[in-house]
């Protein structure tokens, strides 16, 4: 069946920088845009970036733009978030999301059709 399975959350101080991983399985990665969302504690889920199939073409959320870098590997089946410059406001549990076409990876949560079960970043002093 379609799994994403999240990976690379943690502790980080301010300023310091996390790696999040996505590994998928189940459906044909290379056909699929990607997204990563996230979900702060009492606040509701936000796009944080997303990437089409064919992974040139990324797109980054305002508080994300500048800080964070989303790529993927079709080769393994595997979507990364590198995240830098990490800032309290960061502290979130973060989601892979699996778009229902490749040429969208924006913030329209109807367009992702599968959710992994989410990684938690925590940024703190």
């Amino acid at each position: 069946q379609v799994q994403l399975v999240e990976s690379g959350g943690g502790l980080a101080q301010p300023g310091e920088s996390l790696r999040l991983s996505c590994a998928a399985s189940g459906f044909t990665f290379s056909n699929y845009a990607m997204s990563w969302f996230r979900q702060a504690p009492g606040k509701g889920l936000e796009w944080v970036s997303g990437v089409l199939s064919e992974g040139r073409h990324t797109y980054y959320s305002s508080s994300a733009d500048g800080r964070f870098n989303i790529s993927r590997d079709n080769a393994k089946n595997s979507l990364y978030l590198q995240m830098n410059s990490l800032k309290p406001e960061d502290t979130a549990r973060y989601y892979c999301s699996k778009g229902r076409r490749g040429d969208y990876a924006g913030p329209s949560r109807h367009e992702y059709g599968v959710w992994g079960q989410g990684t938690q970043v925590t940024v703190s002093s």
